[in-house]
């Protein structure tokens, strides 16, 4: 997680945040909090077994109409055009290279698309999809905030507010009415668990999520534990597990790579950075590092950043996020290594304090996916 010094914006919850007792913390260039009086640890497991309500307004969203869904198509290695209304899929913008330029949402509503992109990637991905788009194509929605429901209760409690949320699936979109107000919702999150994030117009907010905390299984969630619940999961956060140095196949991202646009598909290739990415993915050009999860045989942690050596410490990569997992009761950590050590149970020294501590490649998630299919 990076917090960095720049000038501050707040959220439309910012006043909430204050009034909940968070602590808050300068990120992505938004006031944002980090914790409430619970704690990061109780925060996580609150989500794990109840319901936990994240702010995530620093997120940009950004309205395409359809008219733009083949220009989108070729910023993309997912299939935009056969995007059923009503459904969402996670999705990349690719470099020349094949590098990620970031990671998003894109769902597909009968008038339109719904993108959610990252807050520090926010700026350069507007100016990328009016330069291949077109200015008038892009509509930023600067006026709606963001929010999380993460948790096995999640759709309990979302279920007192919208009725038949039970025929929503992993992955669904829909428009909805929520305490009067009209707002975007979809079955997903990052966290590993069931649960929903909702656009709602920032003037309903607050509404909006103090009638969602009123019920007892809701909590408030910051930053801290949002940030140990998608590393327990097993998911990237741009700007340490991927990044434009890093190709969707490195990784470990084949899964979005959608099968059309593969090699053989009935679109295949056609996006930014096919020839390398494709490549890649057929094998034709191997890849000198993957990305891995790694468990420790201690109870120590090793954060992001770490050196990774083999036995007779030569260096073979490094930690890209690490910590404690709250739900396994041990560390946990994902990062690059040179393929030759990528394989499961390869034995590896994370170098920390001037120490080797012994670790493991293993799979990720670390944590069981909680997602509601049906």
């Amino acid at each position: 997680m990076t917090i960095t010094n720049a000038p501050l914006q707040q959220t439309p919850l910012n006043t909430l945040h204050e009034e909940l007792g968070a602590k808050m913390v300068p990120f992505a260039g938004y006031h944002m909090p980090l914790q409430y009086p619970m704690g990061i640890k109780q925060e996580h497991l609150h989500t794990r077994s109840q319901a936990g309500l994240f702010d995530v307004s620093h997120m940009g969203q950004v309205w395409l109409p359809l008219e733009a869904e083949a220009g989108l198509e070729k910023l993309v290695p997912v299939d935009i055009l056969d995007l059923p209304v009503g459904k969402q899929r996670y999705a990349l913008f690719t470099n020349e290279e094949g590098g990620i330029l970031d990671d998003l949402m894109v769902a597909r509503f009968s008038d339109g698309f719904m993108l959610v992109i990252n807050a520090a990637c926010k700026e350069q991905d507007i100016a990328h999809l009016r330069q291949h788009l077109g200015a008038d194509m892009v509509n930023v929605l600067s006026d709606q905030a963001l929010v999380a429901l993460q948790g096995p209760a999640a759709a309990n409690v979302l279920s007192h507010f919208i009725n038949e949320l039970d025929t929503m699936l992993f992955m669904d979109v829909r428009k909805v009415t929520l305490c009067g107000a009209e707002c975007f919702i979809s079955r997903s999150g990052y966290t590993g668990e069931d649960g929903f994030e909702i656009s709602i117009p920032a003037a309903d907010a607050q509404t909006v999520v103090k009638a969602i905390l009123e019920h007892p299984e809701v909590a408030p969630i910051g930053l801290g534990a949002r940030d140990s619940l998608r590393l327990e999961a097993g998911l990237c956060l741009y700007g340490n597990d991927i990044d434009k140095s890093t190709t969707p196949i490195e990784a470990a991202l084949n899964w979005a790579i959608s099968k059309s646009r593969r090699t053989g598909g009935n679109r295949a290739g056609g996006f930014i950075g096919a020839k390398t990415i494709l490549a890649q993915l057929d094998k034709i050009t191997p890849v000198q590092r993957k990305r891995v999860g790694l468990r420790t045989q201690g109870k120590a942690p090793i954060r992001t950043g770490t050196p990774l050596v083999n036995a007779t410490g030569e260096s073979i990569g490094s930690v890209t996020s690490g910590g404690f997992g709250p739900s396994l009761g041990a560390p946990v950590a994902m990062g690059y290594v040179n393929s030759e050590y990528a394989s499961i149970d390869t034995e590896l020294f994370a170098e920390v304090r001037g120490k080797r501590l012994p670790v493991n490649v293993c799979k990720m998630p670390f944590v069981p996916q909680r997602y509601y299919r049906g």
